[in-house]
């Protein structure tokens, strides 16, 4: 039927390929979105009773994450304002399902994305460097701070977050349709290195520290675990560092906040009239929001104080946090408190208490089991890798988006969380797809 095709298959497809420019816009478009293809998909497996997509663990784990997060919602003192943000969060495990189904019908869309995430890239490129070299991009906005890039983001400073998050999906898509074109595409190679080298530069020029970390880290991450593409993304990262060592030869600036920025950070206040040598968490701020994110949670270890009430509760803790020292409360400052404590782990520890935080942990940790037994076939067995190179570069961007040891956005942002469940979908396909490869092997070898 037509009417089901459009409403449940092409409709959605294209929300979904279209989504990195919906990302770009800002959250309202992209939440929309997500939620439309969460929504035609509820009906969908209604329609047509498709269990299958329901009856895994990631499904069963995230549908009881949710239910913990409504519970915190219940117990907090703000019912109705946490709810807004727990009530609903199982739309993005949805969209991950509605992701896998859509590739199961039409696998072309792999190749769509993949096209549209790399002409937001060729176009955030082609605008940041514009709005670096001239002092306003395009549309007539000027550079942020005389020196932070920030292109069409405008004075949201997330450029570089952007795309250090949504890279390893392009190098993954990429590695996709490569091997299946059987290596014959040399023109794209050659465009995707241009973008490669200038991305990094960009993320650079955008001032966002921990954007270039991760970055970084999921490069080193790919370089290490890669079979095929190991040569080429060494090359591509090397080129990038020999840019943005030219960067910072010739644009002082950058080396302000790249380098000297990062080091007072680490051991200074902030506040030249209360400067006290200390070491700190990151900078000064940080430190103190993790401080009261971590008494907040020693008062309320199971559930915390509900999603999104960090920034309430932060207001009883003004200039109280936890020493490690002292064992008691020690007093911090006025930066004890603000929307979210920064970083990811510390605000669901803060606000889901030990019931939500053991969730994402334990499914970090569980990445992290994944890539040691990649690297014992890989190194110590020496049998085939466990994971191909497109399931890495995955793998990498959900590493990247969960990395305990750094600041972070709120986890319960829409945005935010939009980034982390989009490649869960593409794997969860691959995975369905490896396990009824292996299921339709074995017996041919018995």
């Amino acid at each position: 039927m037509k009417y089901h095709k459009f409403y449940f298959i092409d409709l959605p497809s294209w929300l979904i390929i279209l989504m990195p420019i919906f990302l770009i816009s800002g959250p309202f478009l992209s939440d929309t979105a997500l939620s439309i293809v969460a929504i035609l998909f509820i009906i969908n497996s209604i329609q047509n009773k498709l269990t299958k997509f329901y009856d895994n663990t990631f499904f069963k784990i995230f549908i009881t994450f949710c239910i913990s997060l409504v519970i915190s919602s219940l117990l907090s003192e703000n019912i109705i304002i946490s709810l807004k943000n727990s009530l609903f969060y199982f739309r993005f495990g949805i969209f991950s399902l509605s992701f896998w189904y859509l590739i199961e019908q039409n696998i072309k869309i792999l190749k769509l994305l993949f096209f549209s995430i790399l002409i937001c890239f060729t176009a955030l490129i082609l605008d940041g460097y514009i709005q670096y070299i001239l002092g306003e991009n395009l549309f007539g906005t000027k550079l942020y701070n005389e020196y932070r890039v920030s292109s069409f983001f405008g004075d949201e400073l997330i450029l570089g977050s952007y795309l250090s998050r949504l890279f390893p999906i392009l190098f993954g898509l990429f590695i996709f349709l490569d091997q299946k074109n059987k290596n014959k595409n040399k023109k794209l190679l050659f465009l995707l290195t241009l973008i490669f080298i200038f991305t990094e530069g960009l993320i650079f020029l955008s001032g966002e520290r921990l954007a270039l970390f991760y970055m970084s880290l999921s490069a080193v991450f790919i370089i290490v675990m890669v079979k095929d593409y190991k040569i080429y993304r060494l090359v591509t990262y090397f080129l990038s560092l020999i840019l943005i060592a030219i960067l910072l030869i010739f644009l002082p600036q950058s080396k302000t906040r790249l380098i000297d920025q990062t080091i007072y950070d680490f051991s200074r206040a902030g506040d030249e009239r209360n400067y006290k040598k200390e070491i700190y968490i990151f900078s000064k701020p940080h430190n103190d929001m993790y401080k009261a994110g971590w008494a907040i949670f020693l008062d309320n270890k199971f559930f915390g104080v509900g999603p999104r009430q960090f920034r309430n509760k932060c207001k009883e803790y003004p200039v109280m946090g936890w020493s490690y020292i002292t064992k008691k409360y020690d007093a911090v400052s006025e930066y004890s408190c603000n929307s979210h404590p920064h970083n990811t782990y510390i605000e669901l520890l803060s606000e889901t208490g030990l019931f939500g935080f053991l969730f994402i942990i334990i499914f970090f940790i569980f990445l992290c089991c994944i890539s040691a037994k990649h690297l014992i076939y890989k190194f110590i067995k020496s049998k085939r890798s466990y994971l191909n190179d497109f399931e890495i570069c995955l793998l990498s961007a959900l590493i990247v988006s969960l990395w305990p040891f750094a600041p972070s956005g709120s986890f319960f942002h829409n945005w935010m969380s939009i980034v982390y469940f989009f490649p869960i979908g593409i794997l969860l396909w691959q995975l369905e797809l490896k396990k009824n490869l292996n299921e339709e092997l074995e017996p041919s070898k018995s």
